[in-house]
């Protein structure tokens, strides 16, 4: 409980010091303080599954404390959010902080999208991990901060694999494979819900074979898909794959692989840890039988890290809104 305490308290110190970022003109910036801010409310946008309910409840109530102002927070899907934040960004009234896949943070950075946060920075991220950060810098400034970093791992059934006379959880890919077709063998379950478009699974099984997607190319990135090593990564996908029903031509989140799962007639599907709550949420008798493991050595998970952004734009009226707390 204490470490969740201290964690709400050093993000809501985050936020109170991005909503001071600056006043409006002629503004210093010093009304943050007992009650600078009373009245006004952080419109704060973050992505489905990772903000739980509690943590935002600390949050927003260290926030309150510290500042006398209210912090919203508004749950997000990654299912159309590039499209759904270009346009915000593109108005004059944007959220006021926003979380950003670390993968996107250099385009809307390149673009103009967000605020320079170097005050940020030299204030409140001396202990930043450096590898997360780097994501939030683009040609040497700081425009977003680390958020969150996680990995996933493999959500299973805990009846089916029972059912199917598997005692243990599998501790290798080799393992792994057999097991599922051993599900296969013995029940009428789908052995693993895998779409043939899950770019992170395969992702992370290219970077398991010390290859990447891309490769510089003089002062260019070019395709590094013929690499045999790509090509090794491909044929492990394909032979998981086949052990599922999903579509070939969808994702994960299309549908909503947790949901599928959900159904409690899937032995096991690879994602972030809190899917198999939201698995949960949409079916509270798999409550009992859900279970999550560590992936098979070797591990070829794509962990998944997010950074907070600030919004600017050219427009005072839209300038004025990120420098200060929007009125809710």
């Amino acid at each position: 409980m204490k470490r969740k305490l201290i964690t709400a308290i050093g993000v809501a110190a985050m936020l109170v010091s991005v909503a001071a970022c600056g006043g409006d003109d002629g503004d210093s910036g010093d009304k943050a303080g007992a009650d600078g801010y009373a009245g006004q409310t952080l419109t704060v946008w973050v992505m489905d599954g990772s903000s739980p309910d509690q943590w935002q409840k600390d949050v927003q109530a260290a926030f309150e404390k510290k500042t006398k102002a209210k912090v919203k927070f508004e749950i997000q899907q990654w299912n159309g959010i590039q499209q759904k934040l270009t346009t915000a960004l593109s108005e004059e009234n944007p959220p006021d902080v926003f979380e950003i896949g670390n993968t996107q943070t250099p385009a809307y950075a390149k673009t103009g999208g967000l605020a320079d946060l170097a005050d940020l920075k030299s204030s409140i991220g001396a202990d930043w991990t450096e590898s997360l950060n780097k994501s939030s810098i683009y040609d040497g400034k700081q425009y977003a901060a680390p958020w969150y970093f996680a990995n996933r791992v493999v959500i299973y059934n805990k009846k089916v694999w029972a059912d199917a006379g598997i005692k243990d959880t599998p501790k290798t890919r080799d393992e792994f494979y057999a097991d599922l077709k051993q599900i296969g063998e013995k029940t009428k379950a789908e052995p693993i819900y895998l779409p043939g478009q899950n770019w992170y699974h395969f992702v992370g099984l290219t970077i398991g074979e010390g290859a990447e997607l891309v490769k510089k190319d003089g002062d260019k990135y070019v395709s590094n898909l013929a690499d045999p090593k790509v090509a090794a990564a491909m044929e492990t996908y394909k032979k998981f794959q086949a052990l599922s029903k999903a579509p070939k031509d969808k994702d994960e989140a299309t549908p909503q692989q947790a949901e599928v799962f959900a159904k409690g007639n899937v032995g096991a599907f690879i994602g972030m840890g809190w899917e198999a709550g939201t698995a949960i949420a949409a079916n509270k008798k798999i409550e009992s039988t859900s279970a999550t493991s560590p992936s098979p050595a070797p591990r070829p998970t794509s962990p998944r890290a997010s950074s907070s952004a600030v919004p600017t734009s050219r427009s005072p009226r839209a300038a004025r809104s990120r420098r200060s707390p929007r009125s809710s």
